[in-house]
């Protein structure tokens, strides 16, 4: 089954700044909660579409699995979309618009994901999955005010 979760989130401040923030892979660090233990892989540059950006993340404690995302597709300053290759979720897509409005910024997060595992991933996904997505855009939103109030 395919599921959605969207997030939009305004900021008072400058939309090159956060474009520049935001379009940088190395700052996802910053972005994720610390209990999922996440860590990028390499040296990523400056993001382009085609790029892929491989990293672990912690699903369980003591569980740890590769991820790898290619950047689809980048409209400097306005939007990117990164896809999982490799990774947890038989399907992730995620849509990342930067909206300049009213002296700051409007953040909005489009993502399409699937489990996997049959009704076996869609119980998972009631009972942990979408609470645990929810507490992670929900630290993400946290760290952006934090960041840029």
């Amino acid at each position: 089954m395919i599921h959605y979760l969207e997030r939009t989130q305004f900021v008072n401040a400058d939309p090159g700044r956060i474009w520049e923030f935001f379009s940088d892979p190395r700052n996802l660090n910053t972005l994720t909660p610390p209990s999922l233990s996440f860590e990028i892989l390499g040296h990523p540059g400056p993001m382009h579409p085609g790029q892929l950006i491989s990293y672990r993340i912690g699903i369980l404690p003591g569980i740890r699995v590769r991820w790898l995302t290619e950047i689809r597709y980048v409209t400097p300053g306005k939007f990117f979309v990164d896809e999982q290759r490799i990774g947890p979720y038989r399907l992730w897509y995620h849509e990342h618009h930067f909206v300049p409005l009213g002296g700051g910024v409007e953040i909005r997060d489009k993502v399409t994901y699937a489990v996997g595992f049959g009704p076996v991933g869609e119980i998972v996904h009631a009972l942990w999955i979408k609470r645990q997505l929810d507490s992670i855009f929900g630290f993400r939103e946290s760290k952006v005010r934090e960041l840029f109030g």
